[in-house]
């Protein structure tokens, strides 16, 4: 039998779910910062800039950690770094919790509360990259050249899944108090790493002469635009993730109409928002891409459209149902826009090489990050709207680029 049909560690269906789900933690334990972290240190003292500073810099450590972790796994073993990059994302988000509460109680103030702050973020940005790098390569080895996309792409799924999950359900965890949501990712966290403990194979230990697929570069001409082209659009979703909240909590005047509970009222609303936006993004990605696969050339610019209509319409209609309206047009956008662009990027090279695609396409959504919401806090600090604005001129001109140029092309055939 080829080698190419047999997998080289295989994975039951089961131990492959156990991975999205882990992405899935992943995903919402980052993502959950933008609800609880934005509002709350704006009331511990701290200004949009030096909030946005905080989360910029262990997102940039982060991305620098990934293929360093990745090379931690390759001689360490991929479950032992999974479990423990989702221990260490649990604990330093804990860290980080009892440093907001120590904040916003009074205890920390000022460049205290700062410097505190950034030294336990950077624990994160540290020690909890692992799991993203020794994921790919558990299913790299569970999958073949025929159904590693697919397999990989659960894993990305899993984690834009997760980065709306986050912040939805923060909105179920509000009224219990506005820290916890911190609480439910912490305990998802360490939840999801004990079921990896048990559920996923030991480590086998690797051949010396097995071979690895290759990772491909950056600038590889093939995968290089499509890199380009969704930093862009993370860059965008970054610059509202970040000002989300404060745009809530200054539009709705919630610091008036919430006086004693105003940070607790706007993780809830701004966990309603993104509860629509993960409504709306799970019911197109499993009610209509799972099942139709469309031609990916043909919803990418049509998503991407609706991602950047549900941007202008949130800052045009003051009513916040219609805001939540908005969001539910943005999670049925990105549902679009996000795979296509991905499968679009893998299918670049060739059946062979997919497999390091979607692992360097992986990278876009952290390296967004690094820009995204530094930029938006700026932004927001001159006007409330510019932020949402931009990003919509943004996502706009890529939907023009992705109608003009991307869906004009022949479907690669990798």
């Amino acid at each position: 039998m080829d080698s190419n049909d047999t997998p080289l560690h295989p994975l039951s269906s089961f131990q492959r779910n156990m991975l999205m789900l882990a992405t899935i933690a992943m995903g919402a334990g980052m993502s959950i910062n933008f609800v609880v972290v934005a509002p709350l240190t704006r009331k511990a003292g701290l200004g949009e800039l030096e909030v946005a500073g905080i989360l910029t810099l262990s997102t940039l450590l982060y991305a620098v950690m990934i293929p360093r972790w990745g090379r931690i796994a390759d001689r360490v073993g991929r479950k032992r770094v999974m479990v423990f990059s989702l221990c260490a994302m649990g604990l330093t988000n804990m860290a980080f919790l009892f440093a907001l509460d120590a904040g916003l109680k009074g205890v920390i103030a000022g460049t205290s509360l700062i410097l505190t702050l950034i030294f336990v973020r950077l624990w994160f940005g540290l020690l909890s990259p692992g799991l993203q790098p020794a994921s790919m390569a558990a299913m790299t080895d569970a999958t073949t050249v025929h159904n590693r996309a697919a397999g990989l792409g659960m894993l990305g799924a899993g984690m834009s899944i997760g980065s709306i999950l986050g912040p939805a359900g923060a909105a179920a965890l509000a009224p219990f108090g506005a820290l916890a949501p911190l609480w439910g990712s912490i305990v998802l966290c360490l939840a999801v790493a004990a079921l990896l403990a048990f559920s996923l194979p030991k480590t086998v230990p690797r051949p010396r002469d097995s071979a690895r697929p290759k990772p491909l570069a950056m600038t590889d001409p093939r995968v290089r635009p499509h890199l380009a082209f969704l930093v862009s659009y993370f860059i965008g979703v970054g610059m509202v993730q970040q000002t989300l909240a404060w745009f809530i909590e200054d539009r709705y005047r919630l610091n008036e109409t919430h006086a004693e509970t105003a940070g607790q009222a706007a993780v809830l609303y701004t966990g309603i928002a993104f509860a629509c936006m993960a409504v709306a993004t799970i019911a197109v990605q499993f009610g209509y891409i799972a099942r139709v696969k469309p031609d990916p050339r043909r919803i990418l610019p049509i998503g991407l459209a609706l991602v950047c209509a549900g941007y202008i319409s949130a800052d045009t209609f003051l009513a916040f149902p219609a805001l939540c309206l908005s969001f539910l047009m943005v999670g049925t956008g990105s549902a679009l826009a996000i795979p296509a662009a991905n499968a679009l990027g893998s299918l670049s090279v060739s059946r062979s090489e997919q497999g390091a695609a979607a692992a360097l396409l992986s990278a876009a959504p952290p390296a967004g990050f690094i820009f995204g919401p530094l930029i938006g806090a700026g932004l927001y600090q001159l006007n409330h709207a510019f932020p949402m604005i931009a990003s919509a001129i943004l996502v706009g001109v890529l939907a023009v680029y992705a109608w003009r140029v991307t869906g004009k092309q022949p479907l690669p055939q990798g």
